[in-house]
């Protein structure tokens, strides 16, 4: 179960509505829930980054079998 500070959640609604903001007149849902997405996955990729859950992209492709 996630619990969430009202601070947290208010932060989150207001960048929410600055993302809605920022999109053009004829975004679509699809738009929105792309850029939500996205933005999300960012901000996921930027946590494991700052708390040492990534791996060398050398490993990577060694694993994978892929040209360094």
């Amino acid at each position: 179960m996630i619990v969430r500070s009202h601070v947290s959640t208010t932060i989150a609604k207001n960048e929410a509505h600055s993302l809605v903001d920022k999109m053009p007149k004829n975004a679509t849902w699809d738009d929105l829930i792309h850029e939500i997405y996205v933005r999300q996955t960012i901000e996921k990729g930027l946590a494991d980054s700052k708390a040492g859950r990534t791996k060398d992209v050398r490993d990577v492709r060694r694993k994978y079998g892929l040209p360094e």
